[in-house]
């Protein structure tokens, strides 16, 4: 499920600069050669710092979309 914004100061619906912080619980394998891959990656938690929208700078005036709706 993707979380869709709209900014009521200009109507934007498609373009935000969003600050998020995610925790996430992985496997790092190592390869003797010291290559790495990561797997099963886990997201633990996150959460939305902020919303400001890429057409007129506000972050004051974003909703969040009801897609369900």
């Amino acid at each position: 499920m993707t979380t869709r914004y709209r900014c009521n100061a200009c109507g934007n619906l498609t373009r935000f600069d969003v600050v998020e912080t995610t925790t996430v619980r992985a496997f790092y394998h190592y390869t003797v050669g010291g290559e790495l891959t990561v797997e099963d990656p886990e997201v633990v938690s996150s959460a939305v710092e902020s919303v400001t929208c890429r057409w007129c700078g506000h972050g004051r005036s974003i909703d969040v979309i009801d897609e369900t709706a």
